[in-house]
């Protein structure tokens, strides 16, 4: 997106500027306590810069974003959002001052129509986009755990392989950990990251019903037939351990994993007797993010965000044997729990194009980084 920016600057035309910046979220700086003030909305900075004589309001875009700081923290944006809060006077919007991707744009109300016109043009921000930071981890351990949260960064149109001032902003990073996480300071951070690096959030049940299939292959030599598999957990021995809840939770277990393993072999992700071993991804991809968010909303610090990025990843490689599994892993726990319409729907697409350009896009983490 820099680049983007700055090939639209060189060229001279303000329209490609606004294209690029309505592309994009923009970040404004403000301090930590301003911003964990209730009720306080904090006016948008401005700055005097001598080599113009102007009066501008600073923005920045993703890449340019500063290195962590415990007390200055940053509010998302965009250009339409600006052009709505703008304060009726004569500054301008200044994009990555200082900066080899620095922008300069008039910001008078005549302005601002275009401004919310390019805004409506793009659609602003787009998710399912693959995003990768050129100054973050591009190899090594630290670049290898960041991967595992490929699948949510895509989801939501990040860039992958950072940990840094922000994940998406702070105050919506502190959102999300309080809600789905319930993570309201450290110690919640703590205890909630130990349980999803255990993999104790993924379905014991699912959970259970994979390990016996995985047992079983241990023992024959071979990937066991459906019938075999569904004998060891639903058979006589089985059903005299179990009670009738029990086994029908277990039998739907089996039914909706053999729905997605089914359907990831007709997509061609999965051999004929490939299999998912464990559902333990979902909890590594999610634990990356609650990482990154917890950074975000200051409850770590980077030394610390580093050193649990790296147990995770030392974590997934223990479970799986390769991107492509790791993926089918994640893929598979998310269909599991999320999706509603039995394979047909929004949910199953969305993985499967996740899945796709995730082991497939030459500029992936997955066809980059080695997975050992």
């Amino acid at each position: 997106m820099e680049r983007e920016l700055h090939e639209a600057t060189a060229r001279g035309g303000a329209d490609a500027v606004l294209d690029v910046l309505s592309r994009t979220r923009l970040y404004v700086l403000l301090p930590r306590l301003h911003a964990d003030t209730p009720g306080f909305t904090a006016p948008l900075p401005s700055f005097h810069d001598p080599a113009t004589g102007r009066t501008c309001v600073p923005v920045l875009t993703p890449g340019m974003l500063p290195p962590w700081h415990p007390e200055w923290v940053f509010r998302r944006t965009r250009l339409a959002e600006l052009a709505l809060a703008w304060p009726r006077d004569r500054r301008w919007l200044s994009v990555n001052h200082g900066t080899p991707y620095a922008a300069l744009v008039e910001a008078r109300t005549r302005h601002h129509r275009a401004w919310l016109k390019a805004d409506a043009r793009s659609g602003g921000p787009r998710a399912g986009r693959l995003l990768t930071h050129g100054g973050g981890p591009l190899h090594g351990p630290l670049a290898h755990g960041l991967a595992l949260g490929a699948h949510l960064a895509l989801h939501n149109g990040l860039v992958w392989n950072q940990l840094g001032a922000a994940y998406e902003d702070y105050p919506t990073d502190k959102d999300r950990l309080r809600s789905p996480w319930g993570i309201h300071h450290r110690a919640d951070y703590r205890e909630r990251l130990d349980s999803l690096m255990r993999a104790r959030l993924v379905g014991r049940v699912h959970e259970s019903v994979l390990r016996t299939r995985s047992a079983l292959a241990t023992r024959l030599g071979r990937t066991p037939s459906h019938e075999e598999w569904s004998q060891a957990l639903t058979g006589a021995p089985a059903a005299h351990r179990a009670d009738a809840e029990d086994l029908a939770e277990v039998r739907e277990a089996l039914r909706r994993i053999v729905r997605y393993e089914d359907l990831f072999r007709a997509e061609g992700f999965l051999a004929p007797d490939g299999r998912v071993d464990t559902l333990a991804a979902f909890d590594h991809g999610r634990a990356v993010n609650v990482v990154r968010l917890a950074l975000g909303a200051r409850f770590c610090e980077p030394a610390e965000a580093e050193q649990a990025v790296l147990r995770i990843g030392a974590l997934a490689r223990r479970a799986y044997g390769s991107w492509a599994d790791f993926s089918l892993g994640y893929c598979l726990t998310r269909l599991i729990h999320f999706d509603e319409d039995e394979g047909t729907g929004h949910k199953v697409q969305e993985s499967l194009a996740q899945h796709r350009i995730l082991t497939q896009d030459p500029t992936s983490p997955y066809r980059n980084l080695p997975w050992s």
